[in-house]
């Protein structure tokens, strides 16, 4: 999809990407960097609500409580 800037920096997200994204009006977007073009990401409206779960079946408890137990082993 291709989309135009305006004289004053302002571009339209399409139709089909925000309603795949669910975004409404009012939204805020991230443009970030990445030194060879742009990312833009969506930023939820409650961000700790929307990565609630995100780390399931990582196994972090257990990295976590390894990582306990090297700590104590050098103390």
């Amino acid at each position: 999809m291709r989309t135009t800037v305006s004289q004053r920096g302002q571009t339209v997200i399409p139709a089909a990407l925000r309603r795949r994204y669910g975004l409404r009006e009012g939204d805020r977007i991230d443009w970030i960097d990445t030194g060879s073009g742009l990312k833009v990401i969506p930023v939820p409206a409650d961000p700790i609500s929307a990565l609630k779960g995100s780390g399931q079946g990582e196994g972090l408890l257990e990295r976590l409580l390894d990582e306990r137990a090297r700590d104590r082993a050098r103390e």
